[in-house]
C-alpha cells in the first residue's frame, strides 16, 4: 500500500535495478562456485567476469533510481531519515566498493586461471547477496 502512493517509474526502476543486480550478483556466485571445482573451465570464469560487468549498469540503476526518490519524497521525512533510508544507502554504498573489487579479482581470476580467485570472487559474491538480502529486508519491512 506504501508502494502505491509513491510516483511509478523512480521505484519500478529501483525495483528493477535491485533484482537485477541481486540476479547478477547470484550468477557470478553460482558460476565462480562451479569454476573453481571445476579448474580447467574457462567458459565459466569468462561468465562469472561477465554476469558482474551487467552488475554495473544494474547498480547505476538502482542508486539512481534509490537518488531520485529520497529526492522527491525528502518532505515526507522531516530531521532525520528512518533507518531503512541509511540501511539502503550503507549497503549501496558499500556495496560499489565489494563490486568494483570482486570485478578487479574476476579479471585477474579470468586472466590467470588460478583456482584461489574463484574461491575469492565466489566469497565476496556470497557476501554482497547478504548485504543486498539485509538491505531488501529494511526495505520491505520499513525499519525505523
Amino acid at each position: 500500500m506504501i508502494a502505491f502512493s509513491r510516483p511509478f517509474w523512480p521505484l519500478f526502476l529501483h525495483v528493477l535495478g535491485a533484482m537485477t543486480l541481486f540476479g547478477t550478483i547470484l550468477a557470478a556466485a553460482i558460476t565462480s562456485t562451479v569454476s573453481w571445482r571445476q579448474p580447467g573451465s574457462a567458459i565459466l570464469r569468462r561468465a562469472t567476469f561477465r554476469a558482474l560487468l551487467v552488475a554495473i549498469p544494474a547498480y547505476i540503476l538502482l542508486r539512481g533510481a534509490a537518488q531520485w526518490i529520497y529526492n522527491d519524497e525528502k518532505s515526507v521525512y522531516p530531521g532525520n531519515d528512518p533507518t531503512w533510508i541509511g540501511i539502503g544507502f550503507a549497503v549501496s554504498d558499500a556495496g560499489l566498493l565489494l563490486l568494483l573489487l570482486t570485478m578487479g579479482i574476476a579479471f585477474w581470476w579470468q586472466r590467470s586461471g588460478k583456482p584461489v580467485g574463484g574461491r575469492i570472487v565466489s566469497g565476496l559474491c556470497g557476501v554482497y547477496l547478504v548485504l543486498l538480502a539485509i538491505a531488501w529486508l529494511a526495505m520491505s519491512g520499513k525499519w525505523r
